[in-house]
């Protein structure tokens, strides 16, 4: 008597304890060792809801496979067992696992429900921005925007804002360059009245041209795989802050308009508005204008972090579990 397959179940309901197949992506895959030497593959695999850890030990049956063909960004048919491990969080014991087929969609398989994305459509948030730009800038900051934007439209409406950190999801470099355009368009005409006496007074134009282009490196720093870009060459040697500036003076060189110090303050913005050396800042901020810059993006980044934090956990208790990117727990569970 042939046996009956397991059920079907998504990824982010699999029950605890029980055989089942699920679809998911394989979102991370990093070759370890124990203390004593022992090689291992920690894999982390997704879908929009859940994130689990299997670990494939180097005796055990699935370690050439997944050092030789699985590949990150992928999306496979797995057998599991799902399990919640009290310090190491959500994870799966694997049965048997095979690439995604055509044929799989009659099962249910669909790469949206792997996929994180945006919660607003890329075509509003690209609609908004374009607006921004037309309705904000004035030339020639206005003209440097608009070509760099338009040559990369294609890629900025699916790209994340960051691999893991904030924003990672298709439409995310969207939703965050547009979140920061308006802090900083706020931030500047605050300050620029608050500070009024002040010679020369904050540049408007400039710190908003940083806004919409301090991410814009991140279209070559990272690859064309839409269920997760990984980093491309380039984007693990230089980063995307030298890869925006690297864009921005090609584009500059065919516009005139921009001169020298337009340029000069342009690229100090972009190269110091992460401020820490470990953050891939080259400078310290030295302008006002990259200050606002700098808390703008940072508190966008975070907000969105406890966010997604603070929405989708599911833990008991008054406390999340410890985020692993915050690196702390957050109050979820409070009366104002």
């Amino acid at each position: 008597m042939p046996t009956s397959r397991p059920p079907i179940v998504p990824l982010h309901a699999l029950p605890v304890g029980q055989l089942a197949d699920c679809f998911a992506l394989l979102a991370e895959k990093t070759r370890q060792a124990t203390r004593e030497g022992k090689l291992y593959y920690a894999c982390r695999f997704r879908d929009k809801l859940r994130s689990v850890t299997c670990i494939v030990w180097s005796d055990g049956p699935w370690f050439e496979a997944c050092e030789r063909t699985w590949k990150e960004g992928e999306c496979y048919k797995l057998r599991v067992i799902y399990s919640e491990h009290e310090r190491y969080g959500p994870q799966i014991e694997l049965h048997n696992i095979r690439p995604v087929t055509d044929a799989d969609s009659a099962d249910g398989f669909d790469l949206r429900q792997l996929v994180e994305s945006s919660r607003f459509s890329s075509e509003n948030l690209w609609h908004d921005l374009m607006q921004f730009v037309q309705q904000q800038l004035a030339e020639p900051w206005r003209k440097l925007v608009l070509f760099l934007l338009n040559k990369y439209e294609s890629k900025i409406k699916r790209l994340p804002a960051s691999e893991r950190q904030y924003y990672p999801f298709v439409g995310g470099w969207l939703e965050h360059t547009l979140s920061v355009c308006r802090l900083v368009a706020w931030l500047a005409d605050y300050y620029r009245q608050y500070y009024s006496e002040l010679q020369p007074p904050l540049n408007r134009d400039l710190v908003l041209t940083a806004a919409v282009l301090h991410e814009i490196g991140r279209v070559v720093e990272l690859g064309e795989e839409l269920a997760q870009p990984q980093p491309t060459v380039p984007g693990r040697l230089l980063g995307h802050l030298q890869l925006a500036r690297d864009l921005i003076h090609e584009a500059a060189s065919q516009m005139p308009e921009l001169n020298a110090e337009h340029l000069l303050l342009l690229d100090h913005l972009i190269l110091s508005y992460l401020t820490l050396p470990e953050w891939g800042s080259q400078r310290l901020p030295m302008i006002p204008e990259a200050l606002i810059l700098h808390h703008a993006d940072d508190l966008d980044a975070k907000m969105e972090m406890y966010y997604r934090c603070l929405s989708r956990d599911n833990s008991p208790g008054p406390f999340t579990a410890r985020d692993p990117i915050l690196g702390r727990p957050l109050l979820k569970q409070r009366a104002i």
